[in-house]
């Protein structure tokens, strides 16, 4: 239906329904980062953070809370499995019971999910119906054309559009950047690998990177000392958001890694000039 100017003209809109802050409900978003920075962890927490208030280990701060679907394409049952339980590790009783209710996981790795496949299409909006989430981990497994062609990309976030608006959630899907933009460790929203229909076509564009050996030289994990990180840099990753286009973008945040690899906020500071740390 069109839209009622004269009443969008009296009345005082209503507040936007961001799933995190700045991802809009029903539209389409990215997560980008290289292979092995993150990323699915990352999902998997964020997800688990708008399953439950008290599973919000990553500090996104969802305003509201409800269903979360993850579609896994990428990885094995046995891998997820393990990740869920190293994340259970630092969750509450509570908290655990919350998200096992609210956060669906399906594997589906070889099932052949093909969102460019109306049937497909048709049942994931039907599967999915009204949750506040669905993740497509990663979305190059999510269909079958030629990710360097800004026309059939375009095509893909118009199925994922479609997705968004008969389920009215957030759909987020997992991508890498392209290999010259891993090397040169390049985050912004044209690092992505690919046809830039993408992430021009998406609202929400967010990314993953891990530490450089320039930041790991001014940046310090310890208040007091302020050694710098040097070469304990594969255990931090910086999360930030490249595009938005219905609020103001936040600032960049560190997470380091723990056991097994679950992300856990982590505050930085500027590494003594001239500090140097002994390795064992």
């Amino acid at each position: 239906m069109p839209i009622d100017i004269m009443s969008a003209f009296s009345n005082e809109p209503e507040e936007l329904d961001f799933v995190w802050p700045g991802f809009l409900a029903g539209t389409v978003g990215a997560l980008v980062a290289p292979g092995g920075t993150g990323k699915s962890y990352f999902a998997l927490q964020a997800a688990m953070s708008v399953a439950c208030e008290e599973a919000d280990l990553l500090r996104l701060k969802p305003k509201y809370h409800g269903q979360v679907v993850y579609l896994a394409a990428e990885d094995p049952e046995p891998v997820l499995i393990r990740r869920l339980h190293s994340i259970g590790q630092y969750l509450s009783p509570v908290a655990r019971e919350i998200v096992a209710e609210n956060l669906t996981i399906e594997p589906v790795l070889g099932k052949r999910i093909d969102i460019m496949q109306d049937r497909h299409l048709r049942y994931l909006a039907d599967y999915c119906a009204e949750v506040r989430l669905i993740v497509l981990d990663t979305l190059s497994r999510f269909h079958s054309l030629d990710e360097n062609s800004n026309s059939d990309m375009s095509r893909v976030v118009s199925a994922l559009e479609y997705l968004a608006d008969q389920t009215g959630s957030a759909i987020l899907y997992l991508h890498h950047v392209s290999k010259f933009s891993a090397r040169e460790n390049q985050t912004d929203q044209q690092s992505a690998r690919g046809a830039a229909a993408l992430i021009d076509n998406a609202r929400w564009c967010g990314f993953v990177a891990k530490m450089s050996e320039s930041e790991s030289k001014r940046l310090s994990d310890m208040p007091h000392s302020r050694l710098p990180i040097g070469d304990r840099r594969g255990l931090f990753v910086r999360f930030g958001v490249s595009k938005q286009n219905y609020d103001l973008i936040q600032a960049d945040r560190w997470y380091e890694r723990r056991g097994g690899g679950v992300l856990m906020p982590v505050e930085l500071f500027s590494a003594k000039k001239g500090g140097e740390r002994n390795e064992a």
